[in-house]
């Protein structure tokens, strides 16, 4: 296992859903570590629905990723595993292999990368996931399936859940808080993301998962189209 240095932090950001802002988050959350001047690093290991450049495969949010940390790192240590189509990682590998290209999604791959970044000593990592908690990634060697939640699990990262607030999410919000916590891990804190401003008893919702989560609320997030408005409404004591 990797092991973090004396004073690095590792935070592992899901969501209960695809499309729930954890990117959005993510740079705020970078950005908000920043402005502490802490040295600041993110790890986004899968990322599908990336474009051909110049440069090679790349992904929107990675890009977010790797321009809001503070430490100068190449596209490749943000993201290692780039995948054509936006769709589950293990889904798209298999398209690629049929056009002649292997892709690794083994876990090992995975802290590979996590490993590298932690030679670099930030303040704080963030690493964050794709799709949900239990996106799958296919057959071990094996033949086992295995999940990016196991990753999480074998490096025993601190979770931060961000909740999509739309019609649904109490479920979708217990459910990935009860698979973190089985998986042994700590929810550290949670983010009530306003998807649906015209959603019903929006500010009831978010009271009640404040009782059920049993977690720190780290923001509760209006619309926002820039995630600097975001950092500064983040309350970082559960964090530092």
């Amino acid at each position: 296992m990797g092991q973090l240095a004396a004073t690095s932090r590792a935070y592992f950001i899901t969501g209960t859903d695809t499309e729930v802002g954890k990117t959005f988050f993510s740079v705020a959350l970078l950005q908000a570590f920043n402005q502490l001047d802490l040295k600041t690093a993110a790890y986004k290991p899968i990322a599908a629905g990336c474009e051909t450049t110049t440069d090679g495969l790349r992904n929107e949010d990675a890009l977010a990723l790797q321009q809001s940390s503070s430490l100068a790192l190449d596209y490749a240590e943000v993201n290692p595993i780039a995948l054509v189509e936006p769709i589950a990682p293990h889904l798209a590998a298999q398209i690629a292999l049929g056009k002649g290209q292997s892709i690794d999604l083994s876990l090992d791959r995975i802290k590979q990368g996590f490993v590298s970044l932690l030679h670099k000593e930030p303040d704080v990592l963030i690493v964050e996931g794709a799709g949900g908690w239990r996106l799958p990634l296919g057959n071990n060697e094996q033949g086992h399936p295995t999940f990016l939640s196991d990753f999480v699990a074998n490096q025993n990262l601190a979770v931060i859940l961000v909740v999509g607030m739309r019609l649904g999410c109490l479920n979708h919000a217990m459910l990935t808080a009860d698979s973190v916590r089985q998986h042994g891990l700590k929810i550290v804190g949670w983010v009530a993301n306003t998807l649906d401003p015209d959603m019903p008893f929006l500010n009831e919702n978010i009271e009640s998962l404040k009782l059920l989560l049993r977690a720190p609320l780290i923001a509760t997030l209006p619309r926002l189209s820039d995630p600097s408005e975001a950092a500064t409404r983040l309350n970082l004591s559960c964090l530092v």
